[in-house]
């Protein structure tokens, strides 16, 4: 009896011991389809990052019909990739998203036309055809069109805009004037397909004061109310975040391991090389906590939209520095 006894004890022991490591399930989804621009995440899977943290991550990849806060309110993820213009739009809309985590610091977006055009400034784009992404990405846009007061209806002295695909066939096929790229990705499409870079004329919305931040960590406003969310939510970060500054360590590394990671066979080691590259440009210097003078601004920018603005009031709650400074 006292052998049973102790050999129960024993078993039940373990089942306590087991409860007590379990790891916590978080579901991550992406913006977009698997590829260098998510890096940080494959790489702290790969590396145990989250492992360490007592995180069991499932990472999501996303695509053409898969928007990352329908995903979240649909309750299919706990944390999401989304730019800020698409998160802010859609807080406004119901959707309660909150800024956890700011991984990158600067905007990759660009605006990229053929110098054959004619256009050597953005005074140049009226009367012209420009080709935009629309699913989420077109926000930003359309507020730089209203600051340029430029009506993006096709009419006199405004623009056409072209609905993109997420190719750059309208600049290769002359469909369109412009089309949106962004630095690590859709440029390098067009000078892959043969049009050299002293044929093309770029403008990075960095560099004309419209940026707004993208790739930042959101989660909903209700679960941020639980302590408990919130410290798992600051184990994901602190891992994610050692990611990423693993991916810039070792940005080969980095690119291989996303690749072990693309289920489609679609990207090619050339392509998630010179990728990781550029995407370790826009994350430099980031330490993962927004800086309010950056969601300031992209506030600003999505409100200049004049008579149609992409948000028509100043949000309030969409960020929080909780998350990430438990995570530090």
């Amino acid at each position: 009896m006292k052998k049973l006894l102790t050999t129960a004890g024993i078993v039940g022991l373990g089942l306590v011991t087991g409860l007590a490591t379990a790891a916590d399930d978080i579901t991550l989804q992406l913006k977009w389809v698997t590829q260098a621009q998510f890096a940080g995440y494959y790489v702290a899977k790969d590396k145990g990052f989250y492992d360490e943290e007592d995180l069991n991550v499932t990472i999501k990849p996303g695509g053409p019909d898969i928007a990352p806060p329908q995903v979240i309110a649909g309750g299919g993820a706990d944390i999401i990739v989304d730019w800020m213009p698409s998160a802010l739009a859609s807080r406004e809309k119901g959707v309660a998203l909150v800024n956890i985590a700011q991984p990158f610091k600067r905007s990759g977006m660009m605006l990229t036309c053929r110098k054959e055009t004619g256009i050597k400034s953005p005074a140049d784009f009226a009367g012209k055809t420009l080709g935009v992404w629309y699913y989420g990405n077109e926000y930003p846009f359309l507020s730089w069109m209203s600051q340029l007061d430029l009506a993006t209806d096709g009419s006199d002295g405004g623009v056409t805009v072209l609905k993109q695909g997420f190719n750059v066939d309208p600049i290769l096929q002359k469909q369109a004037d412009c089309v949106s790229t962004m630095t690590y990705n859709e440029y390098w499409q067009i000078i892959d397909a043969g049009i050299p870079e002293e044929e093309l004329q770029v403008f990075k919305y960095e560099e004309q004061g419209v940026s707004t931040m993208e790739d930042g960590l959101y989660a909903l406003e209700k679960n941020l109310a639980d302590e408990a969310f919130v410290e798992k939510a600051a184990r994901f970060v602190r891992a994610s975040m050692k990611g990423w500054a693993y991916a810039r360590e070792n940005p080969d590394e980095a690119a291989d391991i996303v690749l072990e990671n693309d289920a489609s066979g679609a990207q090619t080691e050339k392509h998630q090389r010179r990728m990781m590259r550029e995407i370790n440009k826009l994350t430099e210097g980031a330490d993962g906590k927004l800086d309010p003078a950056d969601y300031e601004r992209t506030v600003k920018t999505l409100m200049s939209g004049g008579s149609d603005p992409v948000i028509t009031k100043t949000p309030e709650g969409a960020w929080t520095h909780s998350v990430i400074e438990k995570a530090m």
